[in-house]
């Protein structure tokens, strides 16, 4: 299944943070901004962990996650859009190098502790208007 299309890959390539929301083993919810993150695939998402602690151990627990990510458009509209799907880390291989790599591009004095691939399962709009809430795929 493609959850996230070209034209979705366009448009969240605009956002400069995204927020990651998950919950612990008591339910108790944690977001955090993230601001090291790209479109993996057409079902995948990479979120880079720098400082994450909370996040990671909700993960470890329950891998169900939501992330959200907005921009402004040139005439000033804001477009958002929430992913939903199971995220896993990685701290070793060719996808947690590709998210080292992307941090010390832009941040060389920062060290990344993983990578937090999402498997996008569903993807919904939270842009303001009629369809805010619509389930896109």
């Amino acid at each position: 299944m493609t959850a996230i299309t070209e034209e979705l890959r366009k448009d969240i390539g605009q956002a400069d943070i995204v927020a990651l929301a998950t919950v612990n083993k008591e339910g108790e919810p944690n977001v955090v901004p993230i601001f090291f993150w790209k479109v993996l695939s057409g079902d995948e998402l990479l979120l880079v962990d720098i400082f994450m602690k909370k996040t990671v151990d909700n993960i470890r627990v329950n891998p169900l996650v939501a992330i959200s990510a907005w921009y402004k458009d040139s005439s000033g509209n804001s477009i958002g859009y929430q992913f939903k799907g199971e995220a896993r880390i990685e701290t070793q291989g060719r996808i947690f190098a590709e998210g080292v790599t992307m941090v010390k591009d832009a941040e060389p004095e920062l060290a990344p502790k993983g990578a937090v691939i999402v498997k996008v399962n569903s993807v919904y709009s939270v842009s303001p208007g009629p369809d805010a809430g619509k389930q896109l795929s």
